[in-house]
């Protein structure tokens, strides 16, 4: 018999920095909340994957005997002295695990992504190794799974129509860099308002959001420079770490005294081997974190920076537009001073409904970046009609076009987010992160869970985005929903329904806690309150 002790972590901290310039929420509490593993489903887990990689080993036996088929990309007998092209154990996953469940993702979408959406339907002959079309439409599919937070990604409506027109006046595309003849004065108007949006000197649009980590860190930080990155960072940042040839160091996520320790290591050590100074220590956070709905403890990474002079590198892509009570992100959400913050990245492609990134900071920060950046020196300009929906929207976020939508469409999702996450601590489900984070990870744990739970999802006409190893730990596979303020709260109650009704088919609601939001007596609740 297993004796099963929850462990509910419940972190309120109330910020009070006397080093920092605080406009708004001097007290704000920081909620969050992580229920760790059940002990019994941590082993069922494992168990799942040790079960699924003996027979991948002897599926992968059959195939070498060929008594199996295998339908992946190998290189051909003759080649076999060769230096391998694809490595048989890195496509071990893929083979054996990925394709089992590789139905739930990459479904074609024949409509507006917006609250709710139309699928293709598809069915495969071979175990999802091929799919075919069989013609028929899934229709009006509800999205808990687009980064649509504000509900800008629409076909009709004041952006739709702008964009539209722009695209007549200008066309679709612009076939040139900025640096030669691709910067038209919507580009200089675009920067010009998103500095104005973010309260900072000045700022540059870029085409692409991972390409605004990827190719700007490097261009920002180099050879006996530090990067100190939180272990749950976002690709493109972890990419454009290593791009830059600086020296990494990982802090736990979120975790302040770990954050510290680097910095004060870094200080008193320097570089290895010569011991002189680091040229430059750059610190990369997250506003919200995709994949655990966490916000930034940013007061305190402030502070901490300030302490140890060290830069901060801050991503904004999930919390511009969806925190703050002005919708300008993590920074509004403390109520904090744009200039605390060095760089600050965001990109157009979720609260926005567009796409593209964006870096504000000191107009000494941009012109450099203007010279350095690779995204801007070789990459072709943003898209017309794409400028227009974000100048567009922004304003419309701002208050700028004469209507109080914008205003209206932050509390909404706001409201919609609170209710949303309070339902399905009440179901009786393990969820992670902020209590005002649009992002609602759903833990699933187990391997086989997370293919039966997109599919019966979508059979209840609910779209969904589930999410394994290597993309989570390994025992931390989850559904990740999304709230748009798009969404009405029948939508909500129908998705709501229907995530309960799977949770007690999938037996999903592992909580240890008493439901209606109350901690059981078996459960430990920790105060935690953070001053420097």
């Amino acid at each position: 018999m297993f004796t099963l002790v929850p462990f509910v972590v419940f972190r309120y901290s109330f910020f009070n920095v006397d080093s920092l310039h605080i406009h708004h929420f001097p007290h704000r509490p920081f909620v969050e909340s992580f229920e760790e593993t059940p002990l019994l489903v941590a082993v069922l887990t494992y168990m799942g994957y040790g079960i699924l990689t003996i027979f991948g080993y002897l599926r992968d036996f059959l195939r070498d005997w060929k008594f199996e088929k295998c339908h992946l990309a190998r290189e051909r007998e003759e080649q076999k002295d060769f230096v391998p092209l694809y490595q048989d154990f890195e496509n071990f996953y893929t083979r054996n695990l990925y394709m089992r469940i590789r139905d739930n993702w990459n479904r074609p979408i024949c409509s507006v992504p917006g609250a709710k959406m139309d699928l293709l339907e598809r069915v495969t002959p071979d175990y999802n190794w091929t799919f075919e079309h069989t013609g028929n439409v899934l229709k009006d599919v509800i999205n808990m799974g687009s980064y649509n937070y504000l509900g800008f990604a629409e076909n009709t409506g004041t952006c739709a129509d702008a964009a539209s027109e722009c695209t007549v006046k200008y066309g679709v595309g612009v076939s040139s860099t900025r640096q030669e003849i691709g910067n038209l004065d919507k580009h200089e108007e675009l920067e010009i308002l998103v500095a104005r949006f973010l309260g900072v000197e000045s700022s540059m649009a870029f085409g692409m959001g991972f390409a605004t980590n990827s190719m700007n860190i490097p261009a920002l930080t180099g050879k006996g420079c530090l990067i100190l990155s939180d272990e749950l960072n976002h690709a493109s940042l972890v990419l454009g770490a290593r791009l830059s040839g600086s020296t990494i160091r990982v802090f736990k996520h979120n975790n302040m005294q770990s954050l510290e320790k680097l910095l004060r290591d870094a200080i008193v050590h320097g570089q290895p081997r010569t011991h002189r100074p680091w040229k430059k220590i750059l610190i990369l956070v997250e506003g919200i974190y995709s994949m655990e709905g966490s916000i930034v403890r940013l007061p305190e990474v402030i502070a901490l920076k300030k302490k140890y002079k060290a830069y901060l590198y801050l991503d904004e892509a999930h919390s511009i537009g969806a925190l703050g009570p002005r919708g300008r992100g993590v920074v509004d959400y403390f109520g904090l001073d744009p200039s605390d913050v060095d760089i600050m990245m965001g990109t157009f492609t979720k609260s926005f409904g567009a796409a593209g990134g964006y870096i504000g900071g000191k107009k000494e920060l941009i012109d450099y970046l203007r010279l350095h950046s690779h995204s801007t020196v070789y990459a072709t300009s943003m898209s017309p009609p794409i400028i227009q929906q974000i100048i567009t929207s922004m304003k419309c976020i701002m208050g700028e076009d004469g209507s109080t939508l914008g205003q209206e469409r932050l509390c909404q999702l706001s409201e919609n987010t609170t209710y949303f996450r309070r339902r399905l601590h009440e179901m009786g489900f393990i969820i992670y992160g902020n209590n005002d984070s649009p992002v609602v990870p759903l833990m699933l744990y187990m391997p086989a869970k997370i293919g039966a739970f997109g599919r019966e999802m979508l059979k209840r006409n609910i779209g969904t985005v589930v999410v394994g190893f290597p993309a989570t730990p390994i025992i931390e596979s989850r559904a990740r929903f999304c709230v748009s303020a798009a969404h009405t709260r029948e939508m909500l109650d129908k998705a709501l329904n229907a995530i309960s009704e799977v949770g007690d088919l999938l037996q999903l609601k592992y909580s240890r806690k008493n439901r209606h939001g109350n901690e059981g007596s078996d459960s430990f609740s920790f105060l935690e309150s953070h001053q420097d």
